[in-house]
C-alpha cells in the first residue's frame, strides 16, 4: 500500500503562548522530528508539512486561508499531493510518542481507514484514510475554513483501532509539556 502523509503544525500554539509546538523537544528531538521520523518509519512515501516551518527534505506549505483550522490544513496538504497514494496518513506535529501507534494504525487499515483510540478517546489528528475517501469528504464540506474534524471525518467509514496509552498524548499547554517531556 502506498501511503503519503500530511503532518499538522500551523496552529497558533495560543495556550503555549505562542511558542510553537512543533520546535519542542523531548530527549533533543523536536516534536516536529519525532512525527516525521515516525511517519519514515512506517514508510510513508511523501510527506506534506503544513505549517509555518521550511524544510528543504519536505513539501512546505500554510494552508489556504493561513490559520483556518486542521481541515483546511488537510485540504491544503491533499492539492499539495499528486493523489495516487492509497491512503493518507494525518498526523499532527504535538504527539512526542506517536511513533507507539503507528502499527496498531497500519496494521488495522481497512474500508475507508482507521482512526486511532486512545484510553478510550479518538483521536481525530491520528488518521489513516483512503486518499479518494479523505477527498471526497473535504469535498463535500459547505466550507472548510474553521470546519470541525468531526463534520470532516462524519461521512467516513473509520475503523476505530486501539492504540498503546499515552501514544497520542499532545502538547497542548505548559503542563502537558512537562508531564511529557518537551522542552523549549
Amino acid at each position: 500500500m502506498i501511503v503519503d502523509a500530511l503532518i499538522l503544525a500551523g496552529g497558533r500554539s495560543s495556550r503555549l503562548g505562542g511558542t510553537a509546538k512543533s520546535r519542542l523537544a523531548v530527549n533533543g528531538v523536536t516534536l516536529l522530528d519525532r512525527t516525521i521520523q515516525a511517519a519514515v518509519i512506517m514508510g510513508v512515501r511523501r510527506t506534506v508539512l503544513i505549517g509555518d516551518e521550511v524544510r528543504d527534505d519536505l513539501v512546505t506549505l500554510r494552508e489556504d486561508p493561513p490559520f483556518a483550522g486542521p481541515v483546511a490544513s488537510i485540504a491544503s496538504g491533499l492539492r499539495a499531493l499528486s493523489g495516487d497514494a492509497d491512503a493518507v496518513l494525518v498526523l499532527a506535529c504535538d504527539m512526542p510518542m506517536i511513533v507507539d501507534a503507528l502499527p496498531a494504525v497500519f496494521s488495522g487499515f481497512i474500508g475507508d481507514g482507521v482512526i486511532a483510540i486512545d484510553r478510550g478517546r479518538s483521536q481525530p489528528l491520528v488518521i489513516l484514510v483512503r486518499t479518494s475517501a479523505l477527498d471526497a469528504a473535504v469535498h463535500a464540506l459547505p466550507t472548510i475554513v474553521d470546519a470541525s474534524m468531526r463534520s470532516l471525518l462524519a461521512s467516513l467509514d473509520l475503523t476505530e483501532i486501539v492504540v498503546p496509552d499515552g501514544s497520542t498524548d499532545d502538547v497542548d499547554t505548559w503542563d502537558d509539556a512537562q508531564r511529557l517531556g518537551a522542552v523549549r
